[in-house]
């Protein structure tokens, strides 16, 4: 496929690096090209930058790797339509980072980033993964007792089965949680993952349930 990354940070380029070892093409979409030179000369021809309505158009599928409190404009600037009829994996969550350790800016039990991104983009299908999870272990990771559980949320199934098949493909056990109103409890979730780095001064951990045998 033709996969559209909006974003040009860690999240995206270890995304963008897992699509293009399976054989897809992607195009990261950035507010400024220059800082992806170097990226877009070692990715190979069958990357590319350009704006992020660049990025959304040329997606089949659009993954949004933005910040978090930006990602709302930012998919609005680029404009609904270039969004529309696709799967939409969202990756963020609503961080802020002005008071020290990074909370959320908003959401809980009411409210989530994810929601906003699906009533932003109301004819595209949006599915919340990837963001409980940090980026050096997106793709292929690597953890004792088995592959680590990836969440989703999403109100579109046909929209989830694609979005799972990829989580798998990169390596993952796929748990769908059902709405998108779900991703208040994964936003909330990424905030456990944070809070157990910052503890314990480490990033290489991952969720993940046990079951009888």
């Amino acid at each position: 496929m033709n996969i559209g990354i909006l974003g040009s940070g860690e999240v995206a380029q270890s995304l963008a690096a897992g699509f293009l070892a399976r054989g897809h093409a992607v195009k990261l979409g950035t507010r400024d090209d220059g800082k992806l030179a170097d990226w877009k000369a070692g990715a190979g021809d069958r990357a590319s930058v350009g704006s992020f309505a660049d990025a959304a158009r040329f997606g089949e599928l659009v993954v949004l790797a933005t910040l978090g409190t930006a990602t709302v404009d930012i998919v609005t600037a680029a404009g609904a339509e270039a969004f529309a009829g696709k799967t939409v994996i969202d990756a963020t969550n609503p961080l802020r980072y002005d008071r020290g350790a990074p909370e959320l800016a908003f959401g809980g039990f009411d409210d989530s980033l994810g929601e906003r991104v699906q009533s932003a983009l109301p004819n595209a299908h949006v599915v919340k993964a990837f963001n409980t999870v940090g980026a050096s272990l997106m793709v292929d990771p690597k953890l004792r007792n088995g592959p680590p559980l990836m969440f989703l949320a999403g109100n579109d199934a046909g929209a989830k089965k694609v979005a799972a098949e990829i989580v798998r493909s990169f390596g993952w056990d796929v748990d769908d949680l059902g709405g998108i109103e779900q991703s208040r409890l994964l936003e909330a979730l990424c905030m456990v993952w944070v809070r157990h780095g910052l503890v314990r001064g480490t990033w290489e951990h991952a969720f993940a349930f046990l079951t009888p045998v």
